[in-house]
């Protein structure tokens, strides 16, 4: 039997796949120079070009700000990576780029992914936590700053729930919803009151009510149990949604609002769809990526015209893709390699419509390229 996400699909860190027994294929567009689009070449694509012929892929993750490193798990567990290579973050045990999806291992039992700028860190359905990469920071958790080319556990813990990155950083929800992070802290990024690195998981607060995580450039964002949304780090853009450009080191609550569900980050600015299907956007628009059809910086959250029909957004380092609950799918922002997928490299500083089709189910986007399952 083959799994997806069904329409409800909320969070890319949720561990668990849900029937019903759909097959979609994957596909990409944008910048190839290291062969990311995973199309067997190094040619950029400005509209969506399918990955091969499979129908099995069942997980695509917010991949943000990883540079030209892709990775996705299929149906039957297993877990595929192709890209860049040279810090060895595909997992294969060497620094070889690949221009196509090779597996990684021949384990079977990977669920969810999170990225940072050169490495990957991965959860197992067991709960355990692995990790693999650019080291530089301590950002891989292994308690020292060397880079691994094949995956590493992080610690013996098997309460590992979802996982998320910044650029350097990682943060981390548990089983009993307590918030972890490790990695750069130049910024505040992890939340731990200081600015600090630190190379092993360490505990933010003492809150057990921590839902979903996302990490920007040098800044995380993150809902709590009771609709709430929470940011910290960098704030030079208004990124944090405070109504302020000052840096914290600690989470902030952004405003009183308790309906925020999916958020997302790029490089200086952050997205996220309210339980009421609205989209809302904030932080730096110097490339119309909040979509708000200008290019103006906002440093508290704007709506995204009207509607109430939005599903899932991902945020691109300078650019924002978006579905619909209708399937369609919808793009803005940086186009300078045709990773918005609408045929051409114009920016756009509103949402336009990729093509006509309506069974995008994922959408995944990175620092100059973008993957969508449907």
């Amino acid at each position: 039997m083959s799994y997806r996400y069904g329409a409800s699909y909320l969070d890319p860190g949720l561990n668990t796949l849900v029937a019903p027994a759909v097959q979609y294929n994957l596909y990409s567009w944008g910048s190839n120079s290291s062969g990311q689009l995973g199309i067997g070449n190094l040619i950029s694509y400005s509209s969506p070009k399918q990955v091969g012929s499979l129908t099995n892929w069942a997980k695509l993750f917010p991949t943000g700000l990883s540079n030209s490193v892709v990775a996705a798990i299929k149906t039957d567990g297993t877990l595929w990576a192709w890209g860049f290579n040279n810090f060895g973050q595909l997992g294969f045990g060497n620094t070889n780029n690949y221009s196509s999806p090779k597996q990684v291992g021949a384990l079977t039992n990977w669920s969810s992914l999170g990225f940072n700028y050169q490495s990957i860190l991965a959860i197992k359905t067991d709960g355990t936590l692995w990790a693999w990469g650019q080291n530089q920071f301590g950002q891989l958790g292994l308690g020292n700053t060397t880079n691994y080319s094949s995956p590493k556990q992080v610690g013996s813990l098997t309460n590992w729930l979802k996982i998320a990155s910044g650029y350097y950083n990682c943060l981390a929800i548990k089983t009993d919803g307590t918030l972890w992070a490790w990695g750069r802290n130049n910024e505040g990024e992890l939340g731990l009151n200081n600015r600090t690195n630190y190379s092993s998981p360490k505990q933010v607060g003492a809150l057990t009510n921590w839902l979903s995580i996302t990490g920007g450039g040098y800044f995380s964002v993150a809902t709590k149990t009771d609709g709430t949304l929470w940011a910290w780090g960098q704030n030079g853009y208004g990124q944090l949604g405070l109504n302020n450009r000052t840096y914290y080191s600690s989470p902030k609550q952004v405003g009183a609002l308790t309906n925020w569900s999916i958020v997302n980050t790029g490089h200086t600015f952050s997205a996220s769809i309210k339980t009421d299907g609205t989209l809302w956007s904030w932080g730096n628009n110097g490339y119309g990526q909040l979509g708000l059809g200008n290019g103006t910086y906002y440093s508290s959250p704007k709506q995204v015209g009207a509607l109430t029909t939005w599903k899932n957004v991902s945020c691109g380092s300078q650019f924002t893709s978006a579905i619909k609950t209708d399937g369609t799918l919808w793009m803005w922002g940086n186009n300078s390699s045709g990773q918005l997928g609408i045929g051409n490299i114009t920016y756009y500083s509103s949402p336009k419509q990729v093509g006509s089709s309506t069974y995008w189910q994922q959408i995944s986007a990175n620092e100059v390229s973008t993957f969508g399952i449907g």
